[in-house]
């Protein structure tokens, strides 16, 4: 059943008008005298056609049309405005306004049939393309969580596969896209970056599954020899993910080639310096050291944290970019409640994501 909304102060001329919706199958009227009583008709029904007075005493037809646009669910309703012959002026600000068509009084019933048939078959098609618009868009939606739930399950395996091998917790994985995503939150980014980015920085140090067992866990400090092995690291991570399509996975990738630059340009693999790291790099660089620092290590004991956070003023500018360290120092009670929240416990596995 299709609803149609009748507006017009004459009761006569409104009657008239709903003899001839009741001719039309399948169509049922909504009749008004007074403009504010329709709008709130229109705020409360669907509609599939209004037919509109032009001259009307306390809402011209233009006014009321334009109150109409104020609503939502009226943008794709088609308008059948009715008027004078000589309301050539009025037609052109009605077709601006978005009425669809005009009927000249007095209102011929074969010709309201005939027009009023052809914008309700107008706005029926214009509901089933909407319809299934909106299958189409929960079909890409389901088929986007699905790839999405695959990515994350990719991410995982690997994540799990450096995770066993090394000692680094999940928990410390959990923590660092933690506050990779304080410091995020604290730059401005989008919500969606800032997702993103807390999946991503759980790659950063994936390249560690292509270094040597005798290397990855020496219990006291590396050599020169193995530590430049050791700093192949981010090229192998940046290798392993950096041909995949999936934005994640290319974040994951720029993450783990440039998560050790420094912001003087004194890091690895490159000497990259300043902006010319990637912010996702520089982001997650802070997040990292700001863990390693806090966390139990075979060769150290955790630091406090606010010895943590004065290494982090202290590095600001050199090994850091400023204005991440200042994000970070901002959301400090957050920081600390991540800590806390997620503390290391013996034998963790890797988190998920």
């Amino acid at each position: 059943m299709q609803t149609v909304l009748l507006l017009d102060d004459d009761p006569l001329n409104l009657q008239w008008l709903q003899i001839l919706v009741g001719r039309l199958p399948g169509v049922q009227a909504l009749a008004f005298q007074d403009p504010q009583a329709a709008l709130e008709c229109a705020r409360t029904h669907t509609l599939d056609l209004a037919v509109i007075d032009y001259l009307m005493p306390s809402l011209n037809g233009l006014q009321f049309i334009e109150a109409l646009g104020a609503i939502a669910t009226m943008a794709d309703v088609p308008l059948l405005m009715i008027t004078a012959h000589d309301e050539k002026e009025v037609r052109y600000r009605a077709l601006e306004a978005g009425v669809y068509d005009f009927l000249p009084k007095p209102v011929d019933a074969l010709e309201f049939a005939a027009r009023a048939r052809n914008m309700l078959r107008l706005r029926q098609a214009q509901v089933r393309l909407n319809a299934h618009a909106a299958t189409l868009e929960n079909e890409v939606a389901a088929a986007t969580a699905e790839l999405r739930e695959r990515e994350r399950e990719t991410i995982l395996a690997l994540v799990k596969a450096a995770g066993y091998r090394d000692y680094e917790t999940g928990a410390h994985i959990s923590r660092v896209g933690l506050y990779a995503e304080l410091i995020a939150q604290g730059l401005g980014l989008a919500p969606a970056q800032q997702a993103v980015l807390r999946e991503a920085a759980a790659m950063h140090d994936i390249g560690k599954v292509g270094i040597p067992d005798h290397i990855l866990c020496k219990p006291g400090r590396l050599d020169d020899a193995e530590m430049a092995i050791m700093r192949t690291h981010p090229q192998i991570g940046h290798d392993l993910l950096k041909d995949s399509s999936s934005a994640l996975l290319q974040a994951g990738a720029t993450i783990a080639l440039t998560h050790h630059e420094k912001f003087d340009g004194s890091g690895y693999p490159h000497g990259l310096a300043g902006e010319a790291i990637p912010l996702l790099g520089r982001i997650v660089a802070v997040a990292d050291v700001l863990d390693a620092l806090t966390s139990q290590r075979p060769y150290k004991k955790p630091w406090p944290l606010e010895d943590a956070a004065q290494y982090l003023r202290e590095q600001s500018g050199l090994h850091f970019d400023p204005a991440c360290v200042h994000a970070l120092l901002a959301a400090w009670p957050r920081v600390r409640d991540i800590g806390e929240r997620l503390a290391d416990t013996p034998a963790q596995p890797a988190a998920s994501l």
